[in-house]
């Protein structure tokens, strides 16, 4: 076959040498085997660990500026969550600059006087004009002074309206961040609800606001989220199973870019080019709107509602014809662009086919060759009980994985090869000789390794279960040879994309997530450091149940959340050293929540 190895490159590659390509694979960790020995980049944050992971972020930020926990989460909330540019900040620019870009300011007792002087005599709050006893007055860090009545209106108004992670003092142009304790100590009084969707979004916060943490877009939602210590660039496993792009939440697509990813699924879903075909060689009948395609010579044309109309123009006419003309209908002469119209609405058509059958045919054998996995373990289990030679088969497993893997990335590289020499997103970018040359160079590595892969899919399909010794055994080096081609073949591409097509672009939206031989990286668990005695460590309700979530498969779309936006998660409970948080679902209605 054309896409397998010539026999001078099989011989670069090492056929022969056993033991050299078993060390290339075998070493490899497996789908059903993970081992880890270097630290994941990635943690997964689970309904346990959230006020933990917080905590460890507030903590570094309290130790450093000397500041209360309200004031820290103000700072981190406003800077995304992300203390290295916070204290970056507070080295160049200085603390009072810090607190003031964010709003933090701190209380001058020594100006405002103390707490107990002022609660023996009466106070008037500005906003509604009532002489009040001070013990019924408020004063906010920034020195303002109001009535505990209209705080906690101002608070009710500010939380109803999803600004509760930032509630602004209401005095007039001041920019100052309440105090938290103040805002749940006064809320919680009038409405216990409000407080508690209060600590909900302040909980939250540590997801929806870090550009480093990311709901799990799983459906149903696992409840976990994801942080990546360096590189958001990435593409992540949940504990849960799924596989997402970190960057876009769209399920995992290199070697596509986000936005190609993300314009191929609308072309699939929406059809757009069997939509542009239709307009193209079809016209909206002017009584019923439905399309008529013409199926003669004639300009007249009828539809079946008994319509007629000219085909040049669009516009309804009469019955009353010649071959010439229409009687009472006159609309100039006829234009040569009709035709070049169609001709490319074909030929765009059959290029979108191209690349479009490909890529679902790689993606319906993945989906069969997902069923492999129990058969592989049968055959061997039955091969195990069998007195051969070859007593280890890790290397059918290995096989298999990087089976998956790289089916995956031969069907995403249509998508990929459909917008990188389409005229849609480089248009301007490359000359047609250019365009054209580097087509050749991905088609061949892509063809090449389209070869392979369909190669080693067939050897693991073979019933070696049934097989001699010697069968066997020349099946196992054919399949681990073919592992590690397919694995160097995939690397060249990624190698190929990144420098010598995205990267002579020099164009920054369309990054791709780096190649790993040992697949997409599972996050490990996280670890809350900031504590060692676990005084604090937030603890579950004894009445929340956290449950097993399904593995969805592997290359599933409906599993995926389509959308860029985080995901809230599902209803929990934790118990912090200040109060008890209720996680409810973003999602539901706002009367079911606050029902509940």
């Amino acid at each position: 076959m054309d896409g397998y190895f010539s026999a001078e490159e099989e011989e670069d590659y090492d056929y022969s040498s056993d033991q050299h390509s078993l060390d290339g694979i075998d070493n490899d960790d497996s789908d059903l085997h993970p081992s880890s020995s270097k630290k994941s980049s990635t943690q997964v944050i689970t309904q346990e660990s959230l006020l933990a992971a917080q905590r460890e972020d507030l903590q570094r930020v309290m130790e450093l500026l000397s500041v209360k926990e309200h004031h820290a989460r103000t700072l981190l909330i406003h800077y995304q969550w992300d203390v290295e540019k916070l204290f970056a900040v507070f080295v160049e620019r200085g603390k009072e600059s810090l607190f003031s870009a964010a709003g933090v300011t701190v209380y001058d007792y020594r100006q405002y006087g103390n707490s107990s002087s002022s609660h023996s005599s009466n106070m008037t709050c500005d906003v509604c004009i009532e002489d009040l006893p001070g013990d019924q007055m408020t004063r906010m860090d920034c020195g303002h002074c109001f009535c505990n009545t209209c705080w906690a209106e101002h608070f009710a108004v500010q939380i109803n309206e999803g600004q509760s992670k930032r509630i602004r003092c209401m005095a007039h142009k001041c920019n100052a961040i309440c105090d938290e304790d103040v805002v749940r100590s006064l809320v919680s009084k009038s409405r216990p609800d409000l407080a508690k969707k209060f600590d909900r979004f302040l909980v939250e916060s540590y997801i929806e606001d870090n550009k480093m943490a990311k709901w799990c877009p799983s459906t149903p939602h696992c409840g976990n989220a994801i942080r990546a210590e360096d590189d958001k660039l990435c593409e992540v496993e949940c504990s849960c199973g799924v596989q997402f792009c970190f960057s876009c939440l769209s399920q995992a697509h290199s070697p596509c870019s986000c936005l190609m990813w993300e314009l191929w699924r609308k072309k699939c879903r929406d059809e757009s080019e069997t939509v542009n075909w239709i307009t193209v060689h079809t016209k909206l009948c002017p009584k019923c709107c439905k399309p008529v395609e013409k199926n003669g010579g004639c300009n007249l044309v009828r539809c079946i509602c008994g319509q007629c109309f000219c085909w040049l123009c669009g516009g309804a006419t009469g019955m009353s014809h010649t071959y010439r003309s229409i009687a009472g209908h006159s609309c100039g002469r006829y234009k040569d662009d009709k035709e070049k119209q169609m001709e490319r609405a074909k030929r765009d058509l059959n290029r979108y086919m191209h690349y479009h059958l490909r890529y679902k045919g790689h993606m319906d054998s993945s989906k069969l060759e997902d069923k492999l996995r129990d058969t592989m373990l049968e055959k061997v289990s039955k091969s195990e009980q069998k007195e051969l030679k070859v007593k280890d088969f890790s290397w059918v497993t290995n096989g298999l994985n990087r089976l998956f893997r790289s089916r995956r990335i031969l069907s995403y590289s249509y998508a990929f090869a459909y917008y990188m020499f389409g005229e849609e997103l480089f248009k301007d970018e490359m000359s047609p000789k250019e365009r054209e040359m580097k087509k050749n160079l991905f088609e061949d590595q892509q063809q090449q390794l389209e070869g392979n892969v369909e190669k080693l899919s067939q050897f693991l399909e073979e019933p070696f279960d049934e097989f001699s010794d010697d069968k066997v055994t020349e099946i196992r080096i054919q399949i681990i040879n073919l592992s590690v081609v397919v694995d160097s073949l995939c690397k060249k591409m990624y190698e190929c994309i990144e420098n010598e097509l995205l990267g002579s672009l020099q164009c920054g939206i369309h990054n791709i997530a780096p190649y790993s031989s040992k697949g997409i990286e599972q996050a490990a668990e996280f670890h809350a450091s900031w504590n060692s005695n676990g005084a604090d460590k937030p603890q579950p309700l004894d009445s929340v149940t956290s449950g097993e979530t399904s593995k969805p498969s592997r290359d599933s779309e409906d599993t995926i959340c389509s959308s860029s936006q985080k995901r809230p998660r599902r209803e929990e409970t934790f118990i912090n050293s200040k109060s008890k948080v209720t996680l409810l679902d973003l999602n539901l209605p706002p009367d079911f929540v606050d029902q509940n």
